[in-house]
């Protein structure tokens, strides 16, 4: 076809069905084989019709025929010239002439014709028997049981010749001939094996490669279901089978990661057991150390036991925050934690806190500045929950500054949500570092005998209690400075 035939609104037309067409077979699996089936029906129709015509043997069929009808033609004919219905009319039987001269033009040798009154009396004969008279109700029952074909027939006619009422009796023997039909056998049994032969053969041409995608498929989920979770199977196309293939990854990854999740699950139990077990005993063994000395007496004077008391107690204190912190992250962990929220204005809420913390950031030689881009930004949230988060965001920032050196809060607005920044400048954190800040007993320092007072799990309780709020936490350094980002939903009136 031409480029203007295509061009035409006929020819938009038509590509728009076959565009439509090719989209629907790409898609859908179901419609494939539909459309498939239909070329191969009709491509296996066309060769049959030609693959027929060719293999079709011809039959010729002989058969035996008589010339009845030819004689019954003939009798009739020549009764309705006597009668005189071709204008060669009769007017007596006394023209015996030419009644005969008729009569002659009939006779080929086999044929007996009797012209008689109605008694029977033979008037006229043409290669008659010796009689002179015929037995007309004989050979009108003769007329009405003539079944062989074979036989001499007769055919009975009322004549009026004139005046007068006559019969006029027609004998011939009839003449055999040999007919030929021609039969074609449309149904050829090779041609409709080879078309079926043929619509086979194309199908798996067609389909062999969805059909190779299958197999893919299947060989893809016999190693998956061998153990290999890793593997992937190669997406092809946009129909059925391409879903099918993703959902198997789909599948074999969510499987990965539930056998890594409970891997995971079971090496950070025995690391929680571990590190339990260590941040325990350390205090517990000061205290028992210390109390020991005591009750052995072992002190020079009450000064000095007082100091051991002290020490004793402000270890104890150590011990009791460790294991309320514990509680609380294991708590928080499993979701055991139901929230009680309400409206509340973030910037408020964040002085209230900063104003708490005065004396602890000039204790440790540390400026606080606050930037609050909107003054009226309310959050949905439990109130005593939240302030864990930032109380430990300003710890752990007082903890890791530079000193003497300055902490800045920040809170602007975003796509419905709020950002809290909270910045101060310390030794650069590195980016793996970075990624393992909320796990819990997680120190950046790495050395579990720290100097650095706190249980390793205020960063990690912070990221539980937001998360549960629907929130996002996260850390950033670039040089020494450090960032954190707590993001929360704006509150939506209804």
């Amino acid at each position: 076809m031409s480029k203007k035939f295509f061009n035409s609104p006929l020819g938009l037309r038509l590509r728009n069905i076959i565009l439509l067409i090719y989209s629907k077979i790409e898609e859908s699996i179901r419609f494939e084989l539909v459309v498939v089936f239909g070329i191969c029906f009709l491509i296996s129709s066309i060769f049959y019709s030609f693959a027929n015509r060719m293999l079709a043997k011809d039959e010729t069929i002989s058969n035996i025929e008589y010339n009845i009808e030819e004689i019954r033609q003939n009798a009739l004919y020549l009764s309705q010239r006597l009668n005189g219905d071709f204008d060669e009319e009769i007017k007596s039987i006394e023209e015996k002439d030419k009644i005969f001269s008729i009569l002659n033009e009939y006779n080929n040798g086999n044929t007996k014709i009797y012209i008689t009154d109605l008694d029977g009396t033979i008037k006229f004969k043409v290669n008659g028997d010796v009689h002179d008279k015929i037995d007309i109700y004989s050979v009108i029952n003769k007329v009405n049981k003539q079944e062989d074909y074979s036989s001499e027939k007769v055919f009975l006619y009322p004549l009026k010749i004139g005046e007068d009422r006559l019969y006029l009796f027609y004998y011939e023997i009839p003449t055999p001939y040999i007919t030929y039909e021609y039969y074609v056998n449309t149904n050829s049994f090779l041609a409709l094996f080879l078309s079926v032969i043929i619509f086979i053969a194309i199908f798996i041409i067609i389909t062999n490669k969805k059909m190779k995608y299958i197999e893919e498929i299947e060989s893809g989920l016999r190693i998956i279901s061998s153990g290999d979770l890793s593997y992937r199977i190669e997406t092809k196309g946009k129909d059925e089978i391409k879903n099918l293939a993703e959902n198997i990854n789909n599948m074999a990854e969510e499987v990965q990661r539930r056998i890594e999740a409970e891997r995971r699950s079971e090496r950070t139990k025995n690391e929680l057991i571990t590190n339990v077990s260590h941040d325990l005993r350390t205090p517990l063994t000061s205290i028992m150390g210390y109390i020991g000395l005591i009750k052995e007496g072992k002190y020079e004077n009450e000064k000095v036991m007082k100091d051991y008391l002290n020490i004793a107690f402000n270890k104890s204190t150590q011990l009791k925050n460790l294991i309320e912190d514990l509680f609380e992250y294991t708590k928080l962990s499993n979701r055991a934690v139901t929230l009680e929220t309400r409206k509340v204005n973030i910037v408020e809420f964040l002085s209230q806190i900063i104003e708490e913390y005065i004396y602890v950031f000039e204790e440790n030689n540390l400026e606080i500045e606050t930037k609050f881009q909107d003054s009226n930004s309310l959050v949905d949230i439990d109130p005593s929950k939240m302030v864990r988060v930032f109380e430990n965001l300003l710890s752990n920032a007082i903890k890791y500054s530079f000193k003497p050196g300055k902490i800045s809060i920040l809170t602007y607005e975003k796509a419905n949500h709020v950002i809290i920044k909270v910045n101060n400048k310390g030794e650069n954190i590195s980016k793996e570092k970075l990624s393992k800040i909320f796990d819990r007993f997680y120190r950046v320092d790495e050395a579990r005998n720290s100097n650095v007072k706190g249980s390793g799990l205020g960063l990690a309780i912070a990221k539980n209690i937001v998360e549960l709020h629907e929130g996002e936490i996260w850390a950033e350094c670039e040089n020494n400075d450090i960032n954190f980002y707590v993001k929360l939903k704006l509150f939506e009136y209804k």
